[in-house]
C-alpha cells in the first residue's frame, strides 16, 4: 500500500533520498534534515485552559459551596458570601494549578518513555529516539517493535498489525518494496528499511507513542469515597437533630442553614483532587529519578500492596551479557567451525545477547568470513525457538540453524551414541549453570549437528542482597527462565532463592486450577518457561489472593504484563511489552523494583495519613459543634469561622503529600474498617478534649456572655488542636520518631502563627480575643495532642494490629 498508485522501486527511493544502505546518514546530514523536515512528531491537540478551568466549578464540592453562596447572598450575609466565594475560588485554582503541575510531570514521563529505534548512522548501528528520525535514515525493526515512521522495506518480511491505524484486526504481510506505516506494530519477522515519511508527513498522520499514561480510578479513591459517604451520613443525622432542636427553641431556621451547609462541606474532601494529584505526581517523579517510569498512575498503589514478584532470570537477576564459555564440536567439526556457523546465523544489527555472544567470540578468534555470503536471515521466533540463515559457500547453498539443543537435535540425523554425547554435553553445561545452544547445518539432503555451545550469564553482584531485601519487605520472589531445570536450580541457589524450582512441562499437565495454584505458590522458580506460561502463573497466584508483580521483555509477555497488578517492563523490553506494562525500568537488575516497592509504600502511607487526619478533623468539627449546641444552647462557631477554618486547614493538609514517611515492612492493604475505627476512637478523644477546653473557657473567661468571642475561641480550639493532631496521625510510632518534611512543618507553623495573630488582633467576621485565651488553647492542645492522644494512638494501634 502506498500513497502513489505506482510506487517507485525502493532502490530509486534510496537514490532520491541520497542515503547509503550500508552506512546510513552522517550526523551533519541528520542536523540538516531535522531543520528541513522537523522532528518526527505531531503536536497533540489539547483542551483549552479556559475549558479545563471552567470544569472545576462543576462537581459536588463546588455545588455545595455555590448553594451556600446563594443562601448567604439571599440572607444578606455579605461577609460570609465573600468568604464562601474565596473558598470556592481557592478550591478551583488549587485544583487547576495542581492538575497543570501533574500534566507537566506526566509529559516529562512521556518524554522519557519514547520509542527507541535501531538505525545505522556513520556506518555504525545505534539506538536513537524515534523523534530524531529523518527521511533517508536506514532503520531495522523486528517482532515487538512499533514502526516509528513510514518505511519502505529494503530486505526482510514481516507480519504487521495495523489495527491502530485502519481498525482492521487481521495482520498484514509485508515484504521487500512494500511500505509499513508509522504507528503499526511488527508481530512477526524483521526488516531493514528506509524512512520515507516522518511526523505530519506520514501516510496516516500518526506518530508512534510508546505509552499513553493511564489514569484509572485508584482503589484508594474508592476507599476515601466510602469513608466520606459514611461521614456525610453522620454529619447529616447530627445536623438534622441540631436543626430540629433549634426549631423547638424558636430559633430562625434560615439563619442556621448556611452554617449547616458549611458543616456538610467540611465533610467533603475539598482538597482531595489536589492532594491526590500532588501525591501521585510527586511520587511518579520521585520514582522517575530512581529509574522507574510509571505508565499507569495506580501502579505505585499496586506496588505498595504487591506480595509476590515473578522475575525473569535474564537481565534482572543476571547481567544479560552472554559469553561463550564452552564449545563441544561434533561430527568432525572444530570449535572454530561451530563459532563460524553460529555467527552466520546471527545478526549484529539486532544487538541480540545470544547473537552478540557468537559475534564477539568470532571477533576474538579473528575468524575469516570472506568465503561466506548470507543470502537470507530468519530471526529468532518463539514458536520455532531458533534462527536460520541461508548462506552461499564455495559456490553452493547451505542452511544454518541455531537454537535450543533439543529443537536442533530433532532436525538432525543422529545415532544413539551421538545423542548420548549431546545429552552428556548439555548436562555438564547445565550443572555448571551454562545455557546450551545447538548449531546445525543443512547441506543438500544432509542435516547434522555441528556442535553444542555453552553460554554463561553471570548473576549480578547485588541480586542476592536485593532478593533478601525484598523478602524482608514481605515480597516473595520467584524466578522465571526458559533454561533447563538444572541451570535454573543452579542460579536460584547462587542468589539465595532456594532449590524448589518447578518445571513448566510438568505443571502444564496439571488441569485442576486449585492444585496448579498450590504448586505455583510453593515454588521458588520455574524452568523451561514459555511466554504463555507467565500468564498462567500470574492467574494461578491471583487465585490464591496474591498481588502480583511480573517482569517481561518480549512481545509475547504482553498478556501476563497486563494481567499482573504491577506489570514491569525491563530496560531491554520490546515496545509492545513496554506498552502493556504499568511500569518501565530504565536500568537492569532488581534495584529499581526495590525502589518501586519502597516509594509505593511511602505514597500509600501519605494517603493513609491524609485519610486519618480528615476523618478525625471532620468528626471533631461536627460532633464538637453539635454537642456544644446541645450542652450550652449556642453554636460555638459561625459560618465565617468554619469557612476560614477550612481555608487554613486545606493549605496545610496539601503539604502531607510532601511529608517524610517510612515505608512499611510488609505489603500494605486497604482496611476501611480498621482505618475508620482508629480514626473514630482518636476523634472521640479529640472531641472530649475540645469540650473540656470549651467548658473551662466558658467557666473562667465568661465566653457565653459574648457570642463573637465564643466563636473566635471555638475557632481556635478547632484549628490549633487540628494542627497538633497532624503530628500525631503522621507517625505510626510516637510523634517524635520521625521529623516532618520542611514543607509540612513550615505550613503547620505558619498556620499556627497566622491563626493566633488574627485571633488576637481580629479581622472582619472574627472578633479579637485576649492573647491569654489563645495561649491557653495552644497549651492544652500541645498537652492533649502530643502526650495524651499520642499514647492513646500507640495503645490503640498495638491492640488493633495484634488482632
Amino acid at each position: 500500500m502506498s500513497s502513489n498508485n505506482t510506487p517507485k522501486p525502493v532502490k530509486d527511493v534510496i537514490i532520491e533520498l541520497n542515503t547509503d544502505v550500508n552506512k546510513g546518514l552522517s550526523e551533519d546530514e541528520i542536523k540538516k534534515r531535522i531543520e528541513q523536515y522537523g522532528y518526527n512528531e505531531i503536536e497533540e491537540k489539547k483542551q483549552s485552559s479556559i475549558k479545563r478551568l471552567a470544569k472545576k466549578f462543576w462537581g459536588l464540592t463546588s455545588w455545595m459551596l455555590e448553594i451556600t453562596m446563594v443562601l448567604t447572598l439571599v440572607l444578606h450575609r455579605d461577609l460570609d458570601f465573600y468568604v464562601v466565594t474565596g473558598l470556592l475560588l481557592l478550591n478551583v485554582i488549587l485544583g487547576f494549578a495542581q492538575e497543570q503541575r501533574a500534566s507537566s510531570a506526566l509529559e516529562a514521563l512521556k518524554q522519557k518513555l519514547h520509542v527507541m529505534t535501531k538505525v545505522i548512522r556513520g556506518g555504525a548501528w545505534k539506538s536513537v529516539s524515534a523523534r530524531e528520525l529523518v527521511p533517508g535514515d536506514i532503520i531495522r525493526v523486528r517482532a515487538g517493535d512499533f514502526v516509528p515512521a513510514d518505511v519502505r522495506i529494503i530486505e526482510g518480511n514481516v507480519e504487521v498489525d495495523q489495527s491502530a491505524l485502519t481498525g482492521e484486526s487481521l495482520t498484514v504481510s509485508k515484504e521487500k518494496e512494500d511500505q509499513v506505516f508509522s504507528g503499526s506494530v511488527i508481530k512477526r519477522g524483521e526488516i531493514t528499511g528506509v524512512v520515507v515519511g516522518t511526523g505530519p508527513r506520514t501516510f496516516f498522520g500518526k506518530t508512534t507513542e510508546l505509552v499513553r499514561i493511564a489514569k484509572p480510578k485508584l482503589h484508594m479513591e474508592e476507599v476515601i469515597s466510602q469513608v466520606v459517604k459514611w461521614l456525610l451520613v453522620i454529619v447529616i443525622i447530627l445536623l438534622g437533630a441540631a436543626l430540629a432542636f433549634s426549631v423547638l427553641k424558636g430559633q430562625n431556621l434560615f439563619d442556621l442553614l448556611p452554617l449547616a451547609l458549611v458543616l456538610i462541606v467540611s465533610a467533603i474532601p475539598v482538597a482531595l483532587p489536589a492532594m491526590f494529584t500532588i501525591t501521585m505526581a510527586l511520587g511518579s517523579m520521585e520514582l522517575s529519578k530512581k529509574g522507574v517510569l510509571v505508565t499507569r498512575l495506580s501502579a505505585s498503589e499496586d506496588a505498595a500492596s504487591m506480595d509476590t514478584l515473578c522475575v525473569d532470570k535474564t537481565g534482572t537477576i543476571t547481567h544479560n551479557t552472554l559469553s561463550v564459555v564452552d564449545i563441544v564440536p561434533l561430527n568432525g567439526h572444530t570449535q572454530d567451525d561451530v563459532i563460524v556457523y553460529g555467527t552466520l546465523a546471527s545478526e549484529e544489527a539486532n544487538q541480540d545477547p545470544i547473537d552478540m555472544a557468537f559475534i564477539n567470540n568470532a571477533k576474538s578468534r579473528n575468524l575469516n568470513f570472506s568465503k561466506y555470503t548470507v543470502k537470507q536471515f530468519v530471526p529468532f521466533d518463539p514458536a520455532t525457538k531458533r534462527t536460520e540463515a541461508t548462506v552461499n559457500f564455495d559456490g553452493h547453498e547451505i542452511k544454518i540453524l541455531k537454537g535450543a539443543v533439543n529443537i536442533i537435535s530433532q532436525l538432525c540425523q543422529m545415532d544413539k551414541g551421538m545423542q548420548e554425547q549431546v545429552n552428556d554435553a548439555v548436562d555438564k553445561m547445565a550443572n555448571n549453570g551454562y545455557r546450551s545452544l545447538g548449531v546445525g547445518l543443512i547441506d543438500g539432503n544432509k542435516t547434522e549437528l555441528v556442535g553444542v555451545v555453552g553460554l554463561y550469564d553471570k548473576p549480578r553482584a547485588d541480586s542476592s542482597k536485593l532478593i533478601t531485601e525484598l523478602r524482608s519487605l514481605g515480597v516473595a520472589v520467584k524466578m522465571l527462565t526458559g533454561d533447563a531445570a538444572p541451570i535454573a536450580r543452579r542460579m536460584a541457589s547462587l542468589v539465595g532463592l532456594g532449590d524448589n524450582v518447578a518445571e513448566a512441562p510438568e505443571f502444564r499437565k496439571i488441569t485442576d486450577e486449585t492444585k496448579l495454584a498450590e504448586v505455583i505458590e510453593k515454588s521458588d522458580g520455574f524452568a523451561e518457561i514459555y511466554p504463555e506460561d507467565k500468564y498462567k502463573i500470574v492467574k494461578s497466584l491471583q487465585l490464591k489472593k496474591h498481588i502480583i508483580g511480573m517482569t517481561g521483555d518480549g512481545v509475547n509477555d504482553a498478556p501476563a504484563l497486563r494481567q499482573a497488578e504491577v506489570g514491569i517492563a525491563v530496560n531491554s523490553a520490546t515496545d509492545v511489552a513496554k506498552g502493556a506494562a504499568s511500569v518501565v525500568l530504565t536500568q537492569d537488575g532488581l534495584i529499581n523494583i526495590v525502589d518501586l516497592v519502597k516509594i509505593g509504600r511511602m505514597i500509600f502511607q501519605r494517603i493513609v495519613t491524609w485519610i486519618f487526619n480528615k476523618v478525625v478533623k471532620v468528626f471533631q468539627i461536627v460532633v464538637f459543634v453539635v454537642a456544644a449546641f446541645f450542652i450550652w444552647g449556642k453554636f460555638i462557631v459561625g459560618t465565617f469561622d468554619v469557612l476560614l477554618l477550612l481555608f487554613l486547614i486545606d493549605f496545610v493538609t496539601l503539604s502531607i503529600s510532601t511529608d517524610h514517611v517510612r515505608w512499611s515492612k510488609k505489603p500494605d492493604r486497604w482496611d476501611v474498617n480498621w482505618l475508620v475505627r482508629v480514626s473514630i476512637i482518636l476523634g472521640i478523644a479529640v472531641v472530649l478534649e475540645s469540650l473540656l477546653m470549651e467548658y473551662l473557657g466558658i467557666k473562667y473567661f465568661g465566653l457565653l456572655s459574648n457570642l463573637s468571642r465564643l466563636h473566635t475561641f471555638g475557632f481556635d480550639i478547632l484549628l490549633l488542636s487540628g494542627m497538633f493532631t497532624i503530628f500525631v496521625v503522621r507517625e505510626r510510632g510516637h510523634f517524635w520518631s520521625s521529623k516532618p518534611s520542611n514543607v509540612l512543618l513550615g505550613a503547620i507553623i505558619a498556620d499556627i502563627i497566622l491563626s493566633s495573630t488574627i485571633s488576637i488582633t481580629g479581622i472582619p467576621g472574627l472578633a479579637p480575643i485576649p492573647a491569654i485565651d489563645v495561649l491557653y488553647v495552644i497549651g492544652f492542645s500541645v498537652i492533649f495532642s502530643l502526650i495524651v492522644n499520642d499514647f492513646i494512638k500507640i495503645i490503640m494501634l498495638k491492640k488493633l494490629t495484634s488482632k
